[in-house]
């Protein structure tokens, strides 16, 4: 794709232009509790949601505006929400505000219903700190309003109003994120840029991107989904973005302790215990998780541990630095995949004992904030990596074969990265009208390596190296994998009147992969007797750059309507697990960068606070995709070959709708009661293939129809949430095989419905939690594994329950 600097003349102009403008009236005041103690960081909003100011240590606040009157929301945790409309009438005004803290007598329900009407105040607005998000497919997902399954990361329920995620539900502990949606594999997140608070937290941003850390649902407040769109500030893949925003320490309190203990089934047993606070111009939070269980099939016990430190220290009223540090250590054993025919006979069955899987993850990151003024602020982050994955284990493509106890497979993953992201957003007026522009730049370099041959002999997890044991093992490999990404970005919001914006976007990649090793052929006779010791090696170096363009519309007729939709280039590289690993279960064929891009139209709002509802139409075309394909050799095998499969284009409605019963049938505020029903419904093809048999065929986890919905119902401190999930059939490689493969590694998922129940109540400090998953005690699977935990077909978790006490001091 060539392109010219005078293509893009003008739109970078624009996106650079810059002037300051005074607002019409300055309104400053100070917010304070009943007990006349300042109260730091009150966020304020305006009506529409949008971010005016936030109370400093002193409590004081200032914002300017060139309305003459506002309704002002002052809210900050464990105060009662204050909406007050006011009036200007002089260049200045002074509006000291007193908030009351929660009492006893209100119920959980009530302080609900306050949050929720600020967090639909906070949904991904046009400007959010220094980030845009006009035109976008947004989604916020609130976990503090969720009665759902948090000890054991329930994806199932927790991301149940998210429109078309589809879900690889592995095991009953949430050790690991696996969702995807439109047509995009789920395994590890790895189609998304997953963040936690706004950094990367993936083994690799383009080597590697999968996510084998995921922070811990009762450590997060909201979790952040921007569809493909995001490719333009976040990086370039197809899914767009994840961002976990994990809880805030408290700003008015010293110390706060919180303590979460859970009991469920197949021996399950969480901790979660977190402390935090802000003492002057310090604040602090740190938590800790502990998991362990025995898990639903024989060989998949499980321990976790997660630890999490935050320290921040508020310079000034405009300056802040944030520092945050991330370790997890899991060990898993693995039960393997099945065949068909197993899965049939008994689904929770296994025939591996030796198999193992072990997480080490160290995350870091340094935050500068600053406000330029109250129209420009700036934003750098530094973050790293320094993490090790490990898998050991027996793991044929003959599923069904019984371990014969010889040496393991030993596969090592070593990732260490680095980078910096640096963010400047400006309001500014342009042709008598508001404006807003965003420049940014990121820096990331890694230097992984990947290294494959024999483990042990035993059954424990023993991830030492064998190699000298066994020169001869057949499946050897050694790489180093260094990376470098330098991207520089931009969009600019020009809003045509008070109703109508537009948001063109630029990004400028420049990416570097390197692949240094080689692999060993090795074959030997029916005695054992080598007849073939070969190494291939390889040195490459694959640099390009491009450009990646994108517009986003929206059209606010009012409060409650907005029209929307945008489109974004899109574009993926091929990581060096593609190229770099010998897998029993497929070969790999010619591999390239994937390319496309995605566009959304759609309609979001609510009708008169009674129905809220996101209803779109998505289109994701899809150059170059990889996939699996079945393919038969001249000696009348079939094998799997992993390669650019073709073009592929995938259509799709999603919508989402939110019905307040309580507001239509008019119940009292001390009730909650509402239902909510999200589906999507998904057409694709693949539209051009050199692959033979291939053209015309349906693309890999697409299933037609996504359908969660649910009841949500709480009196006072009661509530309760009651979802039913439906996944009709899909395939799982390019060939759409419907006759599954011996290994299980290919074939049909067929279509599942699971109904789940969760209730909590609280009392004082106290909060119980408890539920059933799976209620109906489903059998089925969501996944065809082709490598680790498999290969064959991963079975989803039977009827299960848990139990939760939680302390709040």
């Amino acid at each position: 794709m060539k392109l010219k600097l005078k293509d893009y003349r003008l739109l970078v102009l624009l996106l650079m232009i810059s002037s300051s403008v005074f607002s019409q009236f300055k309104v400053t005041g100070i917010v304070t509790s009943e007990e006349n103690k300042p109260l730091n960081k009150v966020e304020i909003f305006n009506s529409n949601g949008g971010v005016l100011a936030k109370s400093g240590i002193d409590g004081s606040y200032s914002f300017e505006t060139d309305k003459s009157q506002l309704n002002i929301v002052f809210y900050v945790d464990n105060y009662q929400l204050l909406e007050k409309t006011v009036s200007f009438s002089q260049k200045e005004t002074i509006l000291n505000i007193t908030l009351n803290s929660f009492t006893e007598e209100l119920s959980e329900i009530v302080i609900q219903a306050q949050k929720r009407k600020v967090f639909e105040l906070s949904r991904l607005k046009d400007v959010v700190k220094t980030a845009i998000y006009a035109g976008k497919k947004t989604e916020v997902v609130l976990l503090n309003q969720s009665t759902v399954n948090l000890a054991s990361n329930n994806a199932r329920q927790i991301y149940s109003q998210v429109a078309g995620l589809n879900i690889f539900e592995n095991d009953d502990a949430g050790l690991q994120l696996n969702i995807g949606g439109r047509g995009l594999d789920p395994n590890r997140t790895s189609n998304f840029n997953t963040r936690q608070n706004g950094y990367d937290i993936s083994a690799d941003v383009l080597g590697y991107p999968e996510s084998y850390y995921s922070p811990p649902a009762e450590a997060i407040e909201q979790i952040q989904i921007v569809r493909g769109a995001a490719s333009l500030q976040y990086g370039t893949q197809f899914g767009g973005l994840v961002n976990f925003v994990l809880k805030k320490p408290n700003a008015n309190k010293s110390l706060e302790i919180l303590t979460r203990n859970t009991i469920g089934s197949n021996s399950l047993f969480t901790n979660f215990t977190s402390i935090n606070g802000t003492k002057n111009k310090w604040s602090y939070l740190a938590y800790y998780n502990y998991k362990q269980g025995d898990g639903f099939r024989p060989n998949s016990k499980f321990d976790s541990k997660n630890a999490f430190f935050h320290l921040g220290y508020e310079v000034n009223d405009k300056t802040n630095l944030e520092f945050e540090v991330t370790y997890l250590n899991y060990l898993a054993q693995q039960a393997g995949g099945l065949t068909d025919i197993m899965f049939n006979e008994n689904p929770y069955q296994s025939n591996r004992a030796r198999n193992w899987f072990k997480i080490d993850w160290f995350l870091y990151n340094f935050k500068l904030s600053h406000e330029f003024s109250e129209k420009t602020t700036f934003t750098f982050n530094f973050f790293g990596l320094d993490a090790t994955r490990k898998a050991l284990g027996f793991r044929t493509n003959r599923v069904n074969q019984v371990d014969p106890g010889d040496e393991r497979d030993l596969i090592e993953g070593d990732f260490k990265n680095f980078g910096f992201e640096a963010r400047l957003l400006s309001s500014y007026n342009i042709f008598n009208r508001e404006a807003t522009f965003l420049v940014g730049t990121k820096f990331y370099k890694a230097n992984n390596t990947s290294i494959q041959g024999p483990g042990t002999k035993g059954t424990d997890a023993n991830f030492s190296s064998a190699l000298g044991q066994y020169p001869n093992y057949g499946n050897q490999s050694n790489y180093l994998n260094p990376n470098l990404n330098i991207a520089v970005f931009g969009e600019n919001i020009f809003y045509i009147n008070d109703k109508i914006s537009v948001t063109p976007g630029i990004r400028f990649e420049y990416i570097k992969t390197e692949s240094e090793g080689y692999f060993k052929k090795i074959n030997t006779d029916g005695a054992g007797n080598v007849i073939l010791n070969e190494t291939i090696t390889s040195n490459n170096n694959n640099t390009r750059s491009f450009l990646l363009l994108g517009l986003g519309l929206s059209y606010k007729a009012s409060k409650s309507f907005e029209l929307y939709g945008n489109i974004s280039q899109n574009y993926r590289s091929v990581t060096f697990s593609d190229l770099n690993i010998v897998n029993p279960s497929f070969r790999i064929g010619n591999l390239d960068d994937e390319k496309g891009y995605t566009t959304d139209i759609g309609v979001r709002g609510n009708i008169n606070k009674y129905i809220s509802y996101d209803f779109g139409a998505f289109g994701l075309f899809y150059n170059d995709r990889i996939g699996l394909v079945s393919k038969g050799l001249a000696d009348g095998r079939v094998i799997q070959e992993r390669g650019n499969v073709g073009d592929a284009r995938i259509l799709g409605v999603e919508s989402l709708f939110d019905f307040d019963l309580r507001r239509i049938l008019k119940i009292q505020n001390d009730y909650s009661f509402s239902y909510f029903i999200n589906a999507s419904f998904i057409k694709s093809k693949y539209t051009r293939s050199e692959v033979p048999g291939v053209i015309n065929n349906q693309v890999e986890f697409v299933p037609d129809l996504n359908l969660k919905t649910g009841l949500k119902f709480g009196y006072q401190n009661f509530s309760s949430n009651i979802q039913y999930t439906y996944l009709s059939k899909q395939f799982t490689d390019a060939s759409n095989s419907v006759t599954p493969s011996l290994s299980g590694v290919n074939g049909i998922i067929p279509s599942y419905n699971v109904l789940d129940f969760s209730t909590s109540y609280k009392y004082k400090m106290f909060k119980l939690e408890a539920g059933v998953n799976n209620m109906l005690d489903e059998k089925y699977f969501t996944r065809r594994s082709t490598g680790y935990p498999g290969p064959g077909i991963i079975p989803s978790a039977p009827r299960s329950y848990y139990v939760t006490l939680e302390i709040k001091i």
